[in-house]
């Protein structure tokens, strides 16, 4: 056996803290075990934290919630939005939707690194209890995202990657392509030793690969009018655009940057990462890595000036992924193939749609440039898109199996507290079902439908993370602002839930 996997097995159990010092948190799940902060060297197991350090060991769990932000409104709300309306009132809503997530991520990530829980056994301590949070949670994930658009998107752009040509509508082989794409995110985290550091190192490959492409395709081809244009678009304070339905303007604001009120669902790979009290919970393995016990329950730290000081550490770190990766990669992953976008509605002079979204660049490149830049482009979107159906299809598996290895018993008798035998058995299930949903409507309806279902989060979690992090160790609390900032978030997300329901049973509350 090797040394990392010993290190792995041993993770969890080496908890410096006597067995009877616990902590309550909340109702109806058991009290916290209480244990000193890991250093974050230790958890790296580095000398020291330096710039090198940094980015090799430390950075990563944002940038798998990056790989799955930049394949839904990245590459697809966003260039499909200014494809049609132009940026004025556009940007805008994206830059205010970015920076209300990465604050509403950072709270998330609070909780999971003072407590070692993933969030969606967290809201299992909120009144009444996990008897109705845990499952409901569950089933929001899910019901948000196994409409599989994200899959069905990079099926088309797989399609004309092979034949050279645009996929006729309802077409069946792109649904086979996606298919396919589905099953190779099972084989990446079978054949990895610990889940969450596969998935970080595919997102390190393909979202620099997507982002470096990007920026040399636009220096290219985008004139500085439209660059400006795109920027000013950000900067510039204006109501959406006339026309815009509400179904349209609510899933762009759910999905750039991640997905409003449901990014918590993403959040556990700091546990497994093991930032801060993550280190002593454990983490899900993969085929290939020795068995690491994950506890049901989690851990967090007494209040002394010791801990107090490593907290700080810690939460440093988790800024600096936030805002140094995750924030500015967005923003980045918006920008660039938003301005893309204008540039081949220009070239074409098309009107971008729902059904060609997916392609719609690269049939303009195409046209202009040539076939290499045809591939470029397809490459390129296949990449964005892989990038999310990867992410998104493991967070579901994951949200599932940590709901229900941390609530059952029963479960964890039945699978011998190996949470890998529940994961991989039901991954195989929920791909079934995604094969059959994804047969149901256009991929882009699809992502609609699911960030809209994003927004229903942010009617409830703000208030939930209030709830729980004001209950922290005093050194993990949020500062008053932070908890004005979760409100902020209710109020301009709950609002495009609201508006998208009205348009769907009759009327919007406001029309653009």
């Amino acid at each position: 056996m090797s040394g990392a996997g010993c290190l792995e097995t041993r993770m969890a159990e080496e908890i410096p803290v006597a067995a009877t010092t616990t902590r309550p948190l909340g109702v109806s799940r058991p009290d916290l075990t209480v244990a000193d902060l890991p250093t974050p060297e230790e958890v790296f197991r580095v000398k020291r934290i330096g710039p090198a350090q940094l980015v090799k060991y430390a950075l990563g769990p944002s940038l798998i919630a990056l790989g799955i932000s930049i394949g839904s409104g990245e590459w697809l709300l966003g260039p499909q939005a200014v494809g049609q309306f132009g940026f004025e009132g556009v940007g805008w809503v994206i830059v205010i939707s970015a920076v209300l997530q990465t604050f509403y991520n950072i709270e998330c990530s609070r909780y999971v690194m003072a407590t070692g829980e993933a969030p969606v056994v967290g809201w299992g301590r909120v009144p009444p209890g996990w008897l109705l949070w845990v499952p409901l949670s569950v089933f929001l994930v899910i019901f948000a995202f196994i409409a599989g658009g994200w899959a069905a998107s990079a099926g088309q752009g797989m399609y004309a990657l092979v034949h050279g040509e645009i996929p006729e509508k309802g077409a069946e082989e792109p649904r086979l392509w996606a298919i396919g794409l589905l099953f190779v995110v099972f084989l990446i985290t079978a054949l990895a030793r610990r889940i969450s550091r596969a998935l970080e190192l595919a997102n390190w490959i393909m979202v620099g690969a997507i982002l470096v492409g990007l920026l040399l395709i636009c220096l290219f081809i985008v004139p500085w009018s439209t660059w400006w244009d795109g920027i000013r678009g950000f900067v510039t304070p204006a109501l959406p655009p006339e026309g815009i339905t509400a179904t349209q303007i609510g899933a762009l604001a759910g999905f750039t940057a991640l997905a409003s009120g449901l990014n918590w669902y993403v959040m556990g790979h700091y546990r497994d990462k093991g930032y801060g009290m993550g280190h002593r919970a454990g983490f899900i393995s993969g085929m290939r890595g020795e068995r690491s016990q994950l506890l049901a329950s989690g851990v967090t730290f007494p209040d002394d000036a010791k801990n107090t000081a490593l907290w700080r550490r810690w939460y440093r770190l988790l800024l600096t992924d936030m805002w140094g990766v995750f924030f500015v990669g967005a923003m980045l992953g918006m920008l660039l193939p938003t301005i893309l976008m204008a540039r081949a509605v220009e070239i074409s002079g098309e009107k971008v749609t729902q059904d060609n979204v997916p392609t719609f660049v690269a049939v303009a490149l195409d046209q202009e440039y040539g076939r290499g830049m045809f591939y470029i482009a397809l490459i390129l979107g296949v990449l964005i898109l892989f990038s999310t159906q990867l992410g998104i299809f493991e967070a579901m598996v994951r949200v599932t199996t940590d709901a229900s290895h941390a609530t059952s018993p029963k479960l964890r008798a039945l699978v011998e507290g190996d949470p890998r035998r529940f994961y991989y058995p039901f991954m195989l299930l929920l791909l079934v079902i995604i094969a059959i949903i994804l047969h149901l409507a256009l991929p882009v309806s699809l992502v609609q439908w699911s960030a809209n279902m994003s927004n229903l989060g942010a009617l409830i979690y703000p208030f939930m993370l209030m709830y729980l992090n004001s209950r922290l160790p005093r050194a993990a609390r949020p500062r008053p602002w932070h908890y004005i900032i979760l409100v902020l978030n209710f109020l301009f997300f709950g609002f495009f839930f609201l508006n998208f329901i009205a348009d769907f049973i009759g009327d919007p509350l406001i029309t653009f």
